[in-house]
This record gives structure tokens, sequence and C-alpha cells, in this order.
């Protein structure tokens, strides 16, 4: 049976509506899996209207309700926001919503009612205004399946970055590195890769300094300290990892096929050659979280600038759709 992917809507002021009502215009998403969105009925309608869509919108209770037919968009009801809110604008209203979206999304996959969450962007703004101090989705799933060693991982066309660290300022990132993390962060590449079929992955490390520190030459030792201890220590239980190595030269090999996935140190190292590569192809996947719950999500954000004008691309949701159906555990066959 095909797996029951739960999409949640994100910040409704933005073009989450609008990505996911167009990605569910694409017929192929309903030949791999069970779409369901997590969310808010009136917000879609508007966005079918925008986009001038000819699906439409069966409200749901429960995910064993759901029809899963090209054309019926289903829509799980929390009626969290009301009909005057705007697109294009923060709203306390809408990140509190954003966050409850989510929060309703784990507990379904907690009690296996869905396989896999698949997330329109948020507004960290709104999130905060609403009350929800988090940096972003990630660090929100890891509070609500109470997981202390997740990472972020980013797939885009020939490259897969995985992190050791993402929404802090570099000083902090620095200092949050340690041979521990170093290992148990290449430790869920390896896992992560093996359970999608790669029996073998590559996995290289970026340095933290320019030149991987050169030997001493900038830095303070920072790659001997905190991350080749972490590397040899993965090494030793036969995991193919390698590095540190510069990261001005690691990602052009990774994508030349060298690598199968690299570790980077902090949030830009990782996220800007992915998004060159392509932001409307790039998949943000959180990895490691409890219960064994997969998440992927669009690799961009709520574009208020164009939220509400019909012009999003739904590229990447239709990525992240893919991703999650790719790394979801086996289907579930009966919903209680």
């Amino acid at each position: 049976m095909k797996p029951i992917i739960g999409i949640t809507m994100g910040d409704a002021s933005g073009i989450g509506p609008e990505i996911i009502v167009k990605a569910l215009h694409h017929s192929q998403v309903y030949e791999s899996c069970r779409p369901l969105v997590i969310g808010d009925p009136v917000m879609l309608e508007r966005a079918l209207q925008i986009v001038k869509g000819t699906a439409s919108i069966h409200i749901i209770s429960s995910p064993q309700h759901g029809r899963y037919e090209y054309g019926s968009i289903d829509c799980l009801d929390l009626r969290m926001l009301g009909p005057d809110l705007s697109f294009g604008k923060v709203s306390d209203e809408a990140g509190h919503a954003a966050y409850v979206f989510v929060e309703k999304a784990v507990e379904l996959a907690l009690a296996r009612q869905i396989d896999a969450i698949c997330t329109a962007p948020l507004n960290k703004e709104a999130l905060h205004k609403g009350g929800h101090i988090y940096p972003g989705h990630t660090e929100i799933l890891a509070g609500l399946t109470h997981t202390e060693d997740y990472s972020m991982m980013l797939t885009a066309p020939k490259l897969k970055v995985i992190h050791l660290t993402t929404h802090v300022g570099l000083i902090q990132a620095i200092e949050l590195i340690n041979p521990e993390r170093t290992y148990k962060v290449i430790k869920l590449a390896y896992e992560t890769l093996r359970r999608a079929g790669n029996d073998k992955p590559r996995i290289a490390v970026c340095g933290i300094n320019p030149h991987a520190g050169e030997n001493g030459l900038f830095g303070n030792g920072e790659e001997e300290q905190k991350l080749i201890p972490g590397i040899r220590l993965a090494a030793e239980e036969g995991i193919n990892v390698t590095g540190p190595y510069p990261a001005d030269t690691l990602f052009y090999r990774a994508v030349k096929g060298d690598f199968d996935i690299v570790v980077a140190c902090y949030h830009d190292q990782g996220h800007i050659p992915i998004k060159v590569l392509g932001i409307e192809a790039g998949v943000n996947i959180t990895i490691g979280l409890n219960g064994g719950i997969i998440r992927t999500s669009v690799d961009h954000g709520t574009a208020f600038d164009i939220a509400g004008r019909g012009i999003a691309d739904e590229r990447s949701m239709l990525a992240a759709i893919r991703a999650a159906v790719e790394l979801a555990p086996k289907p579930i066959d009966n919903l209680s």
C-alpha cells in the first residue's frame, strides 16, 4: 500500500498553501503516495482560486477518512485560522497555527497513522510572535520527539549534505562541535544512506577553517581537536569516512561523484552549495528523530513578497514529497 505523507501547511500567510495545491495537481504524486494536508481548508480554497486549480478540497478529521484520489485534496482541518488572514504579512495567528500543524503531524506519525512528514515553510518571526521560540522546523521536531542526537540533511541533484550544527551563530557553532558530535553525525549519515540502499556510503567531512586548518596554519587546531577524533572513531567501526577536507574543493569533488555525502560544520557551509545547485530542487531532511519519524521539507522560505500572487514554484515541494516517499518506512496497512 502507498505511504501516507502528512503535508503540513507551514505559515499559511506565505506560499505554503499555493505550493501544496500546485504540487497536488501533479498526478504522479498520487501514483506514489497518499498525500494528506494538515492545515486549513479555507486557505487551500483561496490558493486554488489564485492558481486556477481544478481540484476540490475534501475536509476530514482523521487519516483513515481520506480519499487519496487525484483531483480531491484531503485536508485534516485543525480549525486554527480565521477567514481574514492575509497573504504576505507576519501574523502571530499564522505562526501559532504553523506550530500546531507540525505538532499534529508528529502525533500522527508516532501513532503510525502517517508514514512520513513533509513540511511547507514557516516564518520564524511569526512563529516567535505566536509563542513558540524555536529557530526552525528541525528544532521543533526534536523538541516534540524528545530527540537530542538529530541532524539536518540537505539534498540536491548530485549532492547530499549533513550538518554538525545549524541555526546558531558561527562562534557558537564552533564551540558546539566536538568529537562526540562529529562521530554521531557521521553515524547518522551512514545509517540513513544504508537504509536508503547504499551498502557502503562514502562520507567526507569538511574542515572548520580555510584549507581545513592546513596543519595548524589557520585557526587554533579545531580540526585536530574537534573533528579528527570523531572521524577516526567512525572509521574504526568500518565506516568509509575521510577528512577533514577544505570546503572550497570538497563540494566540487562530491558533485563530481567522489563522495556520497558531505558533513558540513555549520549552517552556511552546507546550505550555500545546495542552493547554488538549484533551490527549486533542494530538499531539507531531518534525520535521527525518535520514533523513526522521517521529515522532509522544501528548501526555501515563506516568500511573503510573492505570497498570494500565484507565481510560487512548486518543484521543491514535489522533490520533498518524493524524498518522503523514498525514505518512509514500510507503509501502514491498517489505520486505527
